[in-house]
């Protein structure tokens, strides 16, 4: 068979990995900024980094500017910026728990970490109950009493409604909670239930007012590698900045002489002739950030290669591929370091830097942006299940379960199929509430161990994939099943025949038919040969978690009657409970290392895997059985695949060379 790494389209950097490079290369948090400012990515193969979906419009181009603009003018700190308003909200639910990371004796609230941008008076505005709540039927004589704090320091303004103060710049953070006063005689007893109406409803933060200052930031300890003592220093200075903060910008080496300074120093000579040196930066760094070396990953292929040539990419592009997989970010110094000195050729420096990698707390993105998007957690965002129990803290504390689970596959550097069944899961108070475990205390999520039979063990217990697979009223066996077959057997689901109604409360009941539960339903509409096909294979997944409800707590019962959860899968494996389809699960663990390496693969190459990839996974398969597909042994194997290290040449001309 002839080998073929096949080629990646050029592409851009899409909104998280955005955020990660500015925080790296500036020291600066955009996330407000971008998420404002910047498009969503529309993912594709399920996630949002292929090339083939990152597209560039006119409009991307207006907002890339405005954000370079915005950038430049926080992180250095423009003294000049006009006051601004910023809300934030509070989140959803009745707030009658305490927040982690707020005072103990309070209830509810948020916290905000903000950057201010200069050392000045700001105004700071908290949304505030207006009104008493209820205790045993007995009314509050006036809204609760707040706490306000700044870094966990307390505030203690004459209105905490409305109240100026000094903060000085960069990123502080701002805690606003409700005391936990329970009766409006006064009394501070603790008691076990309680209904409270008043909530807070947010902040907002206005300024810079009476400016003192550009301050001390992150950004600026970042960005001001020197400065000027006069004016005759502030060209080289300047070059100096620009050709260090190029360098990691546009992930290859830049001389302060380079044209490519030269460029920048065009608009830092326009910015310093307006309002001086730092204002100079500012205008540099913006038009840094709209440079496409910056916007895109892009790979030059070498001279005089015929088409269809296999080659090896530069160290340095190496080294991009590999930064942008496992950080979502541009190389540190020690990465791009080693690349422009030829080393990562070396394929024992080369492991030597994956894993190294792996144990920095930036590999954190894989969790953040890779798995969240596997694992559905960007989805459960947007779930609104009519169920009473689910609340935005519940919502946060799927999540958190999720996330710490897989990031407990790297930093212990797990086997994949420790994802299935871990024997523990994480969980706080609410969270073991939920699931009916006991004895778990505090809003702190704490690692839980579980009995070998527990159902909640690994990810199909998970209430963050059991919610974002469910309907918005009720359970989904054909969602679950179909999430299990593509996301974990790596086998495709087609979509519904044209025409086919999907709705099942408008499937029409046989005269004589009892139709009782969903099961019942599901097996009426399984009865239409059109649908009976596909429902065969994803049905019987799905029924086996049919204990589980449309939030992921544990039932017997739906409406009214037995759950039945027991099914044949396709090949006749029976199957009767959450426990039983794990089991079948990890009886197939090849086929779930297979599908989780090609999902992996897909996330690191930036574009769908496709045939000739194969022979790349089935190797990483084979390499890696005997350690029963350690993490770190599985990206190793990945980065250093035909695929991920290697292109093929394209014609100079494709569109003549076609013709």
């Amino acid at each position: 068979m002839i080998k073929d790494p096949g080629n990646e389209g050029m592409g851009r950097l899409n909104r998280a990995e955005y955020i990660n490079v500015i925080r790296d290369l500036l020291g600066f948090d955009a996330t407000d900024i971008v998420e404002k400012l910047l498009p969503p990515d529309v993912p594709e193969e399920g996630f949002d980094n292929l090339a083939s979906s990152l597209s560039v419009s006119p409009t991307l181009i207006e907002a890339w500017t405005s954000v370079a603009m915005r950038i430049g003018r926080e992180a250095v700190g423009d003294q000049s910026m006009i006051p601004t308003q910023i809300s934030y909200a509070a989140p959803d639910g009745d707030q009658t728990s305490h927040v982690e990371g707020l005072p103990l004796g309070t209830r509810g609230g948020m916290l905000v970490t903000h950057n201010f941008p200069l050392d000045a008076v700001y105004e700071i505005r908290a949304l505030l109950p207006r009104g008493g709540g209820i205790f045993n039927n007995q009314a509050f004589c006036e809204a609760p009493n707040v706490v306000l704090t700044l870094n966990g320091l307390p505030l203690e303004p004459q209105d905490p409604s409305r109240f100026q103060m000094a903060i000085p710049a960069g990123p502080q953070t701002i805690g606003l909670a409700l005391v936990d006063e329970q009766r409006c005689e006064g009394v501070n007893d603790f008691y076990d239930v309680y209904s409270l109406g008043g909530r807070v409803q947010g902040l907002e933060i206005n300024g810079p007012f009476e400016v003192s200052g550009a301050g001390n930031t992150p950004s600026r300890q970042a960005i001001f590698s020197c400065y000027p003592a006069s004016a005759s220093q502030e060209t080289g200075c300047a070059r100096e900045i620009l050709g260090s903060l190029a360098t990691s910008a546009y992930r290859h080496p830049v001389d302060r002489n380079s044209e490519d300074v030269d460029t920048l120093m065009q608009f830092f000579t326009k910015g310093r002739g307006l309002a001086g040196f730092e204002t100079g930066i500012q205008y540099a760094i913006s038009r840094m950030l709209i440079d496409p070396q910056f916007l895109y990953q892009s790979e030059v292929q070498p001279a005089n290669l015929a088409p269809g040539e296999i080659y090896r990419i530069s160290d340095l592009e190496l080294a991009s591929r590999l930064s942008f997989f496992l950080w979502s970010s541009i190389p540190d110094q020690e990465l791009l370091s080693l690349a422009s000195a030829g080393q990562l050729s070396n394929p024992a420096v080369f492991e030597q830097q994956v894993r190294r990698m792996l144990r920095d707390e930036k590999s954190s993105a894989l969790v953040d942006n890779f798995a969240s998007q596997w694992l559905k957690l960007r989805e459960l965002d947007a779930a609104l299940p009519q169920d009473q129990a689910f609340n935005d803290s519940l919502r946060q504390s799927f999540r958190e379960e999720t996330e710490l689970l897989f990031n407990d596959l790297i930093r212990e550097d797990r086997g994949l199929l420790h994802l299935l069944n871990p024997g523990y899961t994480w969980l706080n108070a609410e969270l073991a509430a939920h699931y009916g475990i006991e004895d778990v205390r505090g809003d702190y999520m704490r690692r839980v161990p579980l009995d070998a039979d527990s159902p909640r063990s690994g990810l199909l217990g998970n209430g963050s994939i059991l919610t974002a697979t469910s309907a918005a009223n009720r359970t989904s066996p054909v969602l679950r099943g179909a999430w299990i077959i593509e996301n974990l057997l790596g086998a495709p689901v087609p979509l519904p025949p044209p025409g086919v109604e999907t709705d099942l409360t408008n499937d029409t009941v046989p005269e004589g038919r009892v139709v009782n539960t969903l099961r019942d339903r599901m097996e009426l509409h399984r009865e239409n040969p059109v649908c009976s096909s596909c429902h065969q294979v994803m049905d019987p997944i799905g029924f086996a978690l049919e204990n589980f409800d449309l939030v992921g707590r544990w039932r017997d019962t739906d409406n009214g009657y037995p759950v039945n959860a027991s099914s044949n899968l396709a090949d006749g494996t029976p199957v009767s409970s959450p426990m039983d389809m794990r089991r079948a699960l990890m009886d197939r663990s090849e086929t779930v290392a297979t599908t989780f390496i090609e999902k992996l693969m897909t996330y690191a190459l930036g574009r769908a895997i496709e045939a000739h990839d194969m022979p790349s996974v089935r190797q990483i398969i084979h390499d890696t059985a005997e350690s029963e597909y350690r993490f770190s042994d599985v990206i190793v194997g990945i980065t250093s695949s035909l695929p991920f290290q290697y292109r093929i040449a394209v014609p100079d001309n494709p569109i003549a060379m076609a013709n």
